[in-house]
């Protein structure tokens, strides 16, 4: 996937640094993401979501608040307020360059600073929060015992995360003063919240609370397991796929496929290195996106599936394909199909109907299940056309591959 990488100027002069992760074909839409307090644009949460929902279409920017990450400015200088600004400096940004954000994603205090700036950004039709708290100063709970030293100096350094932090009064004394639930009330936007109940950080008394203010069309998903920076590969992934199929039935358009390319058969299928991990790709058919990758034990990240699963998978939908198309045609009374597939290796010397006969050979084992009153001519039948589906005579046959460089 595409990252652009430029600045903006923010509310207080300053550049903030920013990405822009793009899908591979023109955007369904565009997100703007904010990410937690005193991290950064490339906190691993923020970068796993954004390259998943630029797969599935939805380009996203990202940006370092003041002072932080490649952002110019202080960190001691900045508010909850100056925060929201910037995000309506973000969405400002993108208004102009290429298309104001219909979707607004906020991980912890940043979740808060999405709601309070959603009002600001009229184009946004859809509102994510990731373990954002009900109240901005609920931050404060960070450095409680540092409170009282930062109002007697106006200024103290404080650890965060194991990392030094200038916490001023003024931050305190902004913080504060924000009424998040009047902004919640008032959303007039579709909101899902996104909390997990084992959150020690930010517990799940404050998702009930922002879900309670909030007006419908509102959505609660539960992150069971998952820790407050969603530091799981898995969970990150799973944040993002929830919200791409989410997002889209608040969206204005979809853009789809020109007619000849949705009829086209078979369609083209494009892969593509993200480099957000060793292996992760974008696999792109048609107008469908979705990622490819390997599983952690063989050094990936396991953000979709491998190279043999999407085999697998293409011979166990076409088996079941096969199926239905026969049982439809001769009225018999199949209800639902199921293929398990598993690949493996094998000696050659243990495959008696195989013609090679030494070394190894790769082994499918498909197993189906037939739900429906069949009998036991039928189910055998059944059984005979599953090994005439296309992709089984495809894998059984001989395959011509046709391998040259682009132009």
């Amino acid at each position: 996937m595409p990252t652009e990488r430029f600045q903006f100027t923010g509310e207080g002069g300053h550049q903030l640094a920013a990405s822009l992760d793009l899908p591979e074909r023109e955007p369904i839409a565009y997100a703007l993401f904010a990410h937690c307090f005193t991290c950064g644009k490339d906190v691993l949460a923020a970068r796993r979501i954004a390259f998943a929902l630029a797969a599935k279409g939805i380009a996203v920017l990202r940006f370092d608040f003041t002072g932080l990450g490649s952002s110019e400015g202080e960190f001691a200088n900045s508010t909850f307020s100056s925060n929201v600004a910037d995000l309506v400096r973000a969405a400002d940004h993108l208004r102009q360059t290429k298309k104001a954000p219909a979707v607004l994603i906020g991980h912890s205090l940043g979740g808060a600073a999405i709601l309070a700036a959603a009002g600001q950004i009229p184009e946004a039709r859809a509102v994510v929060t990731i373990g954002a708290p009900s109240d901005p100063a609920h931050v404060t709970g960070l450095f409680r015992d540092r409170i009282e030293d930062i109002r007697r100096h106006g200024k103290v350094e404080v650890l965060l995360a194991g990392r030094p932090f200038h916490i001023t009064r003024d931050f305190l004394d902004d913080i504060a003063e924000h009424g998040l639930m009047a902004h919640v009330t008032n959303l007039h936007k579709a909101l899902l919240i996104m909390h997990s109940p084992t959150d020690d950080t930010v517990g799940i008394d404050n998702a009930t609370r922002i879900f309670v203010a909030a007006r419908h069309p509102k959505s609660f998903v539960s992150l069971a397991d998952a820790d407050h920076l969603l530091s799981g590969k898995r969970d990150a992934a799973y944040v993002a796929e929830i919200i791409a199929a989410w997002a889209t039935r608040y969206l204005d358009s979809v853009v789809a496929e020109p007619a000849a390319d949705l009829a086209e058969a078979p369609r083209m299928v494009v892969v593509r290195e993200t480099r957000a991990g060793q292996f992760q790709q974008t696999v792109s058919i048609g107008p469908h996106r979705m990622l490819a990758d390997e599983p952690v034990a063989a050094g990936g990240e396991d953000t979709g599936p491998g190279p043999y699963d999407l085999v697998l998978a293409g011979l166990g939908a076409c088996t079941s394909m096969t199926m239905r198309l026969y049982a439809d045609r001769k009225s018999l009374p199949l209800e639902r199909t199921t293929v398990t597939l598993k690949h493996n290796k094998i000696h050659a010397q243990d495959c008696a109907e195989c013609e090679t006969r030494e070394g190894m050979l790769d082994q499918i084992e498909r197993v189906i299940a037939m739900e429906g009153n069949l009998d036991a001519g039928q189910r055998k039948r059944l059984m005979e056309i599953a090994e005439k589906c296309p992709v089984h005579r495809t894998l059984t046959s001989e395959i011509h591959i046709v391998t040259r460089a682009a132009d």
